[in-house]
């Protein structure tokens, strides 16, 4: 075992109280490194003593009787000394290794580490699937057509650069997309630009529904890509950016009022979402897994008690208060706000159930 490994944030606390019996093993130097708490008569070679103080945090120290009327010994422990538990080994946890004894920053960016990860993880998964998929581009460039859909039908190629539509100039992607969600089943003349030569084509646009009674048109073209590793790079960070953005917005919405309860989807409903995202194909795999992992690091950074914002936002408090707060107040604000969490997560859990079993 090499250096000193940190205690945890919420370290195993070991009570050993005046009178318990108690094995002990020591080092060359004399310092205890291991205290057997019982089952003493499976370690006939440690030295038995009736305790009579311990402080395994800040003294370091076990004191006691190894006879009945013999004298009052006092025995250091050593730093990295262990206790045994029913034949299970645990690491005494020295008051300066805790993690409440770490400075502000430290602690405030240990906790955000790992919602951090989560963020990091979904923009390594963004690359990837930018490296395999392509990099969505605003160029007025036609992208992957839908075979069997109006685009295709009316003779339109992949690769097609689109200077007009209804004599309306294209600059952009977006201008293609809008013109033609404005005018479903109508007979569009497109200017396109096919290696040197311009063509005319007329494409019938399809008709959807849209929502609140509407229509909009669409004739089956994805965007078009574009493949290097730069611009991989820079759609790893960007997608991830925008997935942030829009759960902050959703959560908002929450509060607001805007988005019910009934909206969101808790353990059941991720788990059947994705075994459909499975079934179509590893692309969207790899996005649904980025987007979960945003979602994760999003709600843990939530300034909600029992959750990873709730701590950085005691600690936040700690450092304008100059002191931290009591304890066992906050342990008790961790508690019911994890209650609280609990039963949102069963009133989702069974809109889920309703939802996939019920209607």
């Amino acid at each position: 075992m090499s250096g000193w490994p940190e205690a945890g944030e919420d370290p195993e606390i070991l009570d050993i109280k005046p009178g318990q019996r108690i094995g002990l093993f020591f080092n060359k130097d004399g310092f205890v490194v291991r205290i057997i708490t019982n089952r003493l008569e499976k370690y006939p070679d440690a030295k038995v003593v009736t305790v009579d103080a311990a402080d395994l945090e800040r003294n370091l120290f076990i004191s006691g009787y190894e006879e009945e009327d013999g004298p009052l010994v006092r025995y250091p422990l050593d730093r990295q000394a262990e206790y045994v538990v029913d034949d299970q080994n645990y690491q005494i946890a020295p008051l300066d290794r805790q993690f409440a004894s770490k400075p502000l920053l430290a602690r405030f960016f240990t906790i955000f580490a790992g919602p951090f990860m989560n963020f990091v993880l979904a923009i390594i998964i963004f690359i990837i699937y930018f490296s395999i998929q392509g990099v969505p581009s605003d160029a007025p460039q036609l992208g992957k057509l839908v075979s069997g859909n109006p685009a295709e039908t009316a003779g339109l190629h992949q690769g097609d650069k689109v200077l007009k539509i209804n004599g309306q100039s294209i600059h952009r992607w977006n201008d293609i997309m809008l013109y033609v969600n404005k005018h479903p089943k109508e007979k569009l003349a497109f200017t396109i630009k096919r290696g040197t030569a311009v063509r005319h084509i007329d494409v019938v646009a399809g008709s959807r529904k849209a929502g609140k009674g509407k229509s909009e048109g669409f004739i089956g073209v994805y965007a078009p890509t574009k493949h290097s590793f730069t611009a991989s790079l820079t759609g790893g960070f960007t997608q991830t950016y925008y997935w942030i953005e829009q759960e902050v917005i959703g959560f908002k919405k929450l509060v607001t009022g805007e988005v019910g309860l009934d909206q969101l989807a808790g353990p059941v409903g991720i788990y059947n979402a994705t075994g459909q995202v499975v079934a179509q194909g590893l692309l969207l795999v790899l996005n649904w897994a980025a987007f979960l992992s945003v979602n994760l690091g999003v709600v843990n950074l939530l300034p909600l008690p029992a959750l990873d914002g709730g701590r950085l936002l005691f600690i936040i408090v700690e450092a304008v208060r100059g002191k931290p707060v009591d304890p066992q107040r906050e342990t008790l604000v961790h508690f019911i706000g994890f209650a609280f969490l609990m039963l949102i997560m069963i009133v989702v859990t069974w809109n889920d159930i309703q939802k996939l079993f019920l209607h």
